[in-house]
């Protein structure tokens, strides 16, 4: 099995354990620079997005995985008619969100009102499984605030999601 399959593969059990469907699963995809942003421009009449790059740097091509997640992110907004407001990338380590600075910037655009969706790969690139805790603390915060976490990662994209815990409470 590849590097990259096992890595897709451990998102998978990663999105269905959220789901109650597995058991815990471990993820590794990291991105460039902490708090490193890019403004986008969107279409107007849409509905406004973060997307939220979080991957583990390759030891050849280090970038690889963040471009992969931001490519993947950009296309899954286009397709389901999002407007990205930001793209916000944190390098891949801290497993507490509130300590990286990228993730400090989402919070604020969700605080402000300025997005109502935040895109991200898969939900380890929020709180590694190991501290699924912060994770689902982060996911509560953001819908107490309005915002609904999406996956852009095929797999979980078309598989029946967003969970429970990634859902707007009026969706539940």
């Amino acid at each position: 099995m590849t590097a990259r399959t096992a890595q897709e593969q451990n998102a998978t059990t990663s999105a269905q354990s959220e789901a109650g469907l597995s058991g815990p699963a471990r993820h590794g995809d990291q991105a460039p620079e902490s708090g490193e942003r890019t403004a986008t421009t969107g279409s107007p009449g849409l509905a406004s997005a973060v997307l939220y790059v979080c991957a583990v740097r390759g030891t050849l091509t280090p970038s690889l995985a963040a471009d992969r997640a931001e490519a993947e992110g950009r296309e899954f907004a286009q397709a389901r008619g999002l407007s990205l407001a930001e793209t916000v990338t944190d390098p891949y380590g801290e497993p507490d969100p509130c300590r990286r600075e990228g993730w400090q910037r989402v919070r604020k655009l969700a605080e402000s009102a300025e997005v109502g969706v935040v895109i991200t790969r898969w939900p380890a690139s929020i709180a590694p499984n190991s501290c699924h805790d912060l994770r689902h603390r982060e996911i509560q915060w953001l819908q107490d605030h309005g915002v609904r976490v999406r996956y852009s990662w095929a797999p979980l994209a078309a598989g029946g999601y967003p969970t429970p815990d990634t859902s707007p409470r009026g969706d539940r």
